[in-house]
């Protein structure tokens, strides 16, 4: 059986909150309307943009289930599922299943990190392949979980006929191209940072789920088109352009910085959900400066 073959750029979809710390579903769906309209690849609902780790499992299901039922048809449908525990992991990957995701994105578990080597991974990866309803995708992102899968062990794991690929957010570009040597050639890999999709681009890499593509998924898309279309120029051009706009969303803001460059894309970030804060106004006129510099705004 062959595996899902997943393309194009992906927003991991931000969770719009009120004032008062409730989920905004209106505004996430209201977003989902826009970016139907953008030549998006698919969606991840519950990344790490998503500010996931504050969402209880209710909020959680409810947001696969409006995303699944408001996606426009043809777009890849990823929800996150990963949890400290291989039975959580389980349980939350085979509701997220039920309501209708095309597949899993399970974060690596990193509470007890020292003991998260390459017997451990293997281990839950594994058992979580096994047991869920769904294909599932490995999920690094070191920069919040502090573990590193290696190319060893995702060597392995490319070859469970349920682990269809891999989100690798590291930013580590000789890392991806080892990932590249051990993985078998229907594996999905997929960069997790816009600062690395023209440079993945090269190395035949086709998907990417960036924060950036929430408030400049044109931009996104046009890295990918015009590199797959023969024009490399281009393509870096417009790669070169956005990449301050993802260092600002990213590393500098965060998703307060992300939600605000939406809002001011004419999409809805609404608030952050406590202990993040809001961005300061002197940050603002900031983010904003650099998105008009990018000539997105």
């Amino acid at each position: 059986m062959s595996k899902l073959q997943l393309t194009g750029a992906m927003p991991p979809m931000l969770t719009p909150f009120k004032a008062n710390g409730d989920v905004d579903f209106d505004m996430h769906v209201r977003n989902l309307e826009k970016w139907n309209q953008t030549p998006l690849g698919g969606y991840l609902v519950l990344g790490s943009n998503s500010e996931a780790a504050y969402l209880n499992e209710e909020e959680s299901l409810k947001l696969i289930e409006l995303t699944v039922s408001r996606a426009a048809k043809g777009r890849t449908l990823l929800a996150g599922t990963g949890m400290e525990s291989t039975r959580k992991t389980i349980a939350l990957t085979n509701k997220a299943a039920k309501l209708g995701a095309h597949a899993a994105l399970v974060l690596t578990p990193c509470y007890y990190g020292a003991q998260m080597n390459d017997e451990a991974l293997i281990d839950f990866f594994t058992q979580v392949a096994d047991q869920a309803d769904i294909p599932i995708l490995i999920y690094n992102v070191t920069k919040f979980t502090h573990v590193n899968i290696s190319p060893a062990a995702v060597g392995v794991l490319c070859r469970h006929p349920n682990i269809i690929g891999m989100k690798d957010s590291s930013g580590d570009i000789p890392q991806l191209v080892r990932f590249k040597q051990v993985i078998t050639p229907d594996f999905n890999l997929m960069v997790g940072t816009a600062s690395a999709w023209y440079p993945a681009l090269t190395l035949g890499v086709k998907a990417a789920i960036m924060a950036l593509a929430n408030c400049a998924p044109n931009a996104c898309a046009q890295v990918q088109e015009a590199y797959e279309q023969g024009d490399h120029s281009r393509s870096r051009e417009v790669f070169e352009r956005v990449f301050p706009v993802n260092t600002a969303v990213t590393a500098t803001y965060g998703v307060a910085g992300l939600k605000y460059a939406a809002d001011l894309m004419g999409f809805e970030g609404g608030h952050v959900r406590s202990p993040l804060m809001p961005l300061k106004p002197d940050a603002k006129e900031r983010l904003k400066a650099i998105l008009t510099t990018a000539e997105l705004i």
